[in-house]
């Protein structure tokens, strides 16, 4: 049963940093990209970053230059370092897994709430 749960959301201050972090059991890790993606109230969900098997790494155009996606392979977790945050950064975070070669991402975890206040 392939499982992914996010920690490390809280609240901050605008310009504040959190680290994020998702732990994955239940696959083999390096057989699958790694994505974080946000949702935040009234809006639609948002591809944030990805990384690869390979360690290729997107990000989002908004988040760029201040978020940082890694993954530690020894550990099965990967994590987003979030630094100068802005209150629009705001959302539930979520993790998902996606096999490599594939398309869509085909695990998720639970969400975890990031609040940047002002």
């Amino acid at each position: 049963q392939v499982q992914l749960v996010e920690s490390g959301g809280g609240l901050v201050q605008a310009g504040g940093s959190l680290r994020l972090s998702c732990a994955a059991s239940g696959l083999t890790f390096g057989n699958y990209a790694m994505g974080w993606y946000r949702q935040a109230p009234g809006k639609q969900r948002e591809l944030v970053a990805v990384i690869t098997s390979g360690g290729t790494t997107y990000y989002a155009d908004s988040v760029k230059g201040r978020f940082t996606i890694f993954r530690d392979s020894a550990k099965n977790t990967v994590y987003l370092q979030m630094n100068s945050l802005k209150p629009e950064d705001t959302a539930v975070y979520y993790c998902a897994a996606r096999l490599r070669n594939t398309r869509e991402f085909n695990y998720w975890g639970q969400g975890t709430q990031v609040t940047v206040s002002s």
